[in-house]
């Protein structure tokens, strides 16, 4: 059985495997590129206060890196329970509050109902304390993929330093399954960067 899929695989022209690894790689790239896109269109606009970063990552070519309110939230029910697992997926429900800045509500293990203008984000418990048993602490640092931007050449540290200000806003489109993406900046509450829908 063997012998024989290494006769036909040896017999297929060398070209014709070049070119379906050429095709697998740009199916891949059409579907990241497929889903983001999904996110910016589909996804519901929520817009969050960013807040400065410490320590203080240096520019890697130009990009900002942002924390939100939310990167850092209490437990709550979760609190003394085991993780499922090294850095685990939680879901935070978000409200609007009266400034129409989204916050957190609560903190979830597993998807939970909510009813507009609530929404569920997904992230991941980056730093939680606990033992080798792995238990979620009073205090979770929780990533949700919106942790940095791209920005054109020369533009970094003067968001930067309006993040450091809190001038600096992120609107951000959520799905209703939790996933994330970046949708626009708000420097002083006008936008200053579009991401495309491509």
């Amino acid at each position: 059985m063997i012998e024989s899929f290494t006769q036909i695989w040896q017999r297929i022209p060398k070209a014709v495997l070049f070119g379906v690894a050429i095709l697998l790689q740009c199916a891949l790239l059409v579907l990241m590129v497929a889903d983001r896109m999904q996110i910016l269109r589909e996804g519901r606009e929520v817009t969050l206060q960013t807040r400065p970063v410490d320590p203080r990552d240096l520019l890697r070519g130009d990009y900002v890196v942002l924390g939100y309110d939310i990167t850092q939230l209490p437990a709550g029910a979760l609190a003394g329970q085991p993780m499922a697992g090294r850095n685990p997926v939680v879901f935070v429900k978000l409200a609007p509050d009266a400034s129409g800045l989204y916050q957190a509500v609560s903190v979830h293990a597993e998807p939970v109902t909510v009813t507009a203008p609530e929404v569920l984000i997904r992230g991941r418990v980056a730093y939680s304390c606990g033992s080798t048993n792995r238990i979620f602490c009073d205090k979770l640092t929780i990533r949700y993929g919106l942790e940095s931007y791209f920005v054109p050449e020369g533009e970094g540290r003067k968001l930067e330093q309006a993040r450091n200000q809190q001038k600096l806003r992120v609107v951000a489109a959520v799905l209703p399954s939790g996933r994330a993406a970046i949708k626009r900046l708000l420097l002083d509450g006008e936008p200053v960067y579009e991401e495309p829908l491509y």
